[in-house]
């Protein structure tokens, strides 16, 4: 998958976010996928998706530690 093409759904993804907050876990898993392909594509990750992939991972974790 061409470098665009994955910037591309990555935006789609961030646009989803906005739109349709009550999938922000399936969002999570999605946005963590395409950053895994980057990572091994071995190309650049945008630092602004990185640590909103950190807070959405640290606040799901935080929401299951309070079910527990």
């Amino acid at each position: 998958m061409a470098f665009d093409d994955v910037k591309a759904e990555l935006g789609i993804l961030l646009t989803r976010m906005q739109n349709e907050p009550q999938d922000r876990h399936e969002l999570y898993l999605q946005l963590m996928e395409k950053l895994n392909e980057l990572k091994a594509f071995g190309m650049p990750l945008p630092q602004d998706l990185v640590e909103l992939e950190k807070g959405l991972g640290e606040e799901f974790a935080a929401e299951r530690r309070e079910a527990e």
